[in-house]
């Protein structure tokens, strides 16, 4: 007797299917019912009107579908090409960014053209806009603030020796075609840590205690000391006045300038040669420590989203990717809180 084929065929499987995902807890549908997509849309058309064409042609994809598009780009560390990909192959994807019977998806040229359109400040909208969704849902900055810094990695660059010298010079090779000098990455710098060498960008944080939000950052280069940001990263929202940081942040004058604004000061005591750190200091340090390391989650969950990498060429494109990447760390932060049934109070 012959076998029955397993495989059932029907024309709605794909209906079938979107609900088997959702049986299995789809996290995008967490993320689209505790951020208003619309508000945020609204929030960069404000900041970057969208360009109005004399020619007409045909219409750009609506600001909320892109900037759905920005945050999977982000969350799953995707190229231009990969997203293009995934769109037309996930359903998943395609009903988080509402075109899940469109013909038309945004190929690879308009995710880059939309994302360079914006520029930092479309980025700047999406973290402030998640910041404020936050403030409504009563996730207001509670007990104290952490401070700290994390290395970006860069597509490292390799110049001649004579290459070297010109640039120090600040002028560009002559041999330099346009095309070459666009994949030259002349910002990201080399800096060293824990006898390692980095090279690429650096993303400084406050994040506060109670909730593991990220409330303030700065972007730069990484040879820029992380003691540079402290008081521009300063979250003056936070209802506690304790500052938690690690042993690259303490100076007398930071120490005076924290007293001078009502701050307590929980950073970390740094021994000096001949001068070792009592015991009653080390055992500060180590208080202070296990606080401190809240902030290592963040930038654990940020290598989770795609190893921190950028992809990008220069220091504007770079706070672009890392802005996005503190803006969709809310956002996931945030739906891990509507999972797990965790309210503000």
């Amino acid at each position: 007797m012959q076998k029955r084929n397993a495989i059932k065929y029907d024309l709605l499987a794909d209906r079938y299917h979107l609900q088997t995902i959702d049986q299995l807890v789809d996290p995008l549908v967490k993320i689209e019912t505790c951020i208003d997509f619309a508000h945020l849309a609204a929030e960069i058309d404000h900041v970057v009107p969208r360009p109005v064409s004399k020619k007409g042609g045909r219409p750009p994809f609506p600001t909320e579908t892109m900037v759905r598009i920005l945050v999977l780009k982000r969350i799953y560390n995707l190229s231009d090409e990969q997203m293009e990909y995934q769109l037309l192959d996930r359903m998943s994807f395609k009903r988080f960014c509402g075109l899940l019977h469109a013909i038309n998806i945004p190929d690879r040229t308009t995710v880059w053209t939309f994302e360079n359109r914006i520029g930092e400040a479309g980025a700047k909208a999406i973290f402030d806009g998640v910041t404020s969704q936050l403030l409504k849902k009563g996730f207001i900055a509670r007990g104290g603030q952490i401070i700290d810094a994390t290395l970006v990695p860069a597509p490292k660059q390799s110049f001649t020796k004579d290459e070297k010298e010109q640039l120090k010079q600040e002028a560009i090779p002559a041999h330099w075609k346009p095309t070459k000098r666009r994949q030259k990455d002349l910002d990201a710098t080399w800096t060293k840590k824990h006898g390692k060498s980095h090279y690429g960008y650096k993303l400084s944080v406050n994040m506060d205690k109670k909730y593991k939000f990220i409330r303030k950052i700065v972007t730069d280069t990484a040879s820029t000391h992380d003691s540079q940001h402290f008081e521009r990263v300063i979250d003056k929202a936070n209802t506690n006045r304790n500052i938690y940081a690690d042993r690259g942040y303490p100076s007398a004058e930071r120490e005076a300038w924290l007293k001078a604004n009502g701050y307590r000061s929980q950073i970390q005591r740094k021994g000096h040669r001949n001068k070792p750190l009592s015991k009653t200091q080390q055992g500060r340090n180590h208080r202070i420590a296990k606080i401190r390391a809240r902030v290592e989650h963040a930038f654990a969950a940020m290598e989770q989203m795609g190893r921190k990498l950028i992809r990008t060429i220069g220091q504007v494109r770079a706070n672009f990717a890392m802005t996005m990447m503190a803006a969709c760390y809310n956002l996931k932060r945030l739906a891990y809180f509507q999972r797990t049934g965790i309210l503000a109070f």
